[in-house]
């Protein structure tokens, strides 16, 4: 598995994660872009997957009494890497997927990574075949650990790894064993190297855990008031605009140019890019800012990244840098919000979007313009 970064002087390709867990690779045999349309927010997850979800948490309990710190973007993460909330699929009203979703025969042949035979063990009750084992439904299960894990979620006295509440169960069951605490960040690091032994699949996942935890969380804009409000609220008013490179400026959304690093033109989007949702969002409040992001650094009072992101207040610009301590570098750009959240338009491929602030790689401080 290998990461891809993509960064540059003018905003805003953020370096991309190109990791994907082994059964994704075996699935498909392709590495994921690390986003789609609709990015790290709720809007990305059918609406029957994300019950599924919200449903298994509530469940888990029952199964692995000790088991503490399961919420749903856990759950979410992961479906996220194995098979992208199981999109393109039918999801019936009791869960149950179609077509089902089935990874690459494990015969050793080599397709889509697969290099080890392993041995069928239930005679292709749910992987349709008995000449070996490929993993199965939305959270990509092998037979024989869904022996062991599988539960019924949805009622129907059936486990079912195709089954959404049923599979949204058996994983928060597999990582909850042994009564993890799940709030802990080397607990839940340890779950999901369990349920897949790689470093980069890990990493993967945390990635979208933090975005799915950004999302879920409204910002609280009780205490912000004056030209703070208004640039927070114009920002968020855009979010689902789709990610335009060279896109947006302080009028609004425009198609942007070609090409970012990656080879992705925003011509035929229209949309922002990082620094043009923060030009739009600030002439909102009559403050006018330089297009990129580098050069948006040196506007307001600056704030040092080596204070930390716990000194930022809502409004304030938030930088990434390649070298952090080196303003040229500074390929990226956000509005903080507070609660260690920002708006962001991250990159090609996605939309303006809550994140984590630790979502984006090479922090580089802020700036406070009002």
């Amino acid at each position: 598995m290998i990461a891809v970064l993509m960064f540059a002087a003018v905003c805003c390709a953020a370096p991309v994660s190109g990791t994907i867990g082994a059964y994704t690779a075996l699935k498909t045999g392709v590495i994921d872009d690390g986003g789609i349309a609709e990015g790290g927010s709720t809007a990305d997850i059918p609406a029957r997957m994300l019950a599924a979800y919200k449903k298994a948490v509530q469940q888990v309990g029952t199964y692995v009494p000790t088991c503490r710190g399961m919420r749903w973007p856990i759950l979410a993460g992961i479906a996220k890497v194995e098979s992208n909330h199981a999109i393109d699929h039918n999801i019936a009203a009791n869960g149950d997927i179609t077509p089902k979703i089935y990874g690459v025969l494990l015969n050793g042949s080599g397709a889509g990574g697969n290099t080890t035979a392993v041995a069928d063990t239930d005679g292709g009750t749910w992987d349709g075949t008995a000449n070996g084992e490929r993993a199965v439904g939305p959270f990509q299960f092998l037979p024989s650990t869904w022996e062991s894990v599988g539960e019924d979620g949805n009622g129907d006295k059936v486990a079912d790894p195709h089954n959404a509440d049923d599979a949204a169960l058996g994983a928060a069951v597999y990582l909850c064993a042994g009564g993890r605490d799940l709030a802990q960040r080397s607990q839940l690091r340890a779950a999901i190297l369990q349920y897949n032994h790689s470093d980069a699949y890990v990493t993967d996942v945390l990635g979208w855990i933090n975005q799915y935890t950004a999302a879920a969380k409204d910002p609280d804009l009780k205490n912000v008031t004056g030209k703070v409000r208004t640039v927070i609220e114009a920002a968020l008013s855009q979010r689902g605009v789709p990610y335009s490179w060279g896109g947006g400026n302080a009028h609004g959304t425009s198609y942007g140019a070609c090409c970012s690093p990656g080879g992705k033109s925003g011509t035929d989007i229209k949309g922002f890019d990082c620094s043009g949702l923060t030009q739009y969002a600030y002439a909102r409040a009559g403050i006018t800012l330089p297009r990129v992001a580098a050069a948006q650094a040196g506007v307001g009072q600056r704030i040092p990244a080596g204070l930390g992101p716990l000194v930022l207040k809502p409004g304030d610009l938030v930088f990434f840098a390649t070298a952090p301590g080196h303003d040229a570098t500074i390929y990226h750009v956000g509005i903080y919000l507070g609660s260690g959240q920002m708006v962001n338009a991250p990159r090609p491929g996605t939309v303006v979007r809550l994140d984590a602030v630790d979502t984006m790689p090479g922090y580089a401080g802020g700036a406070r313009l009002l």
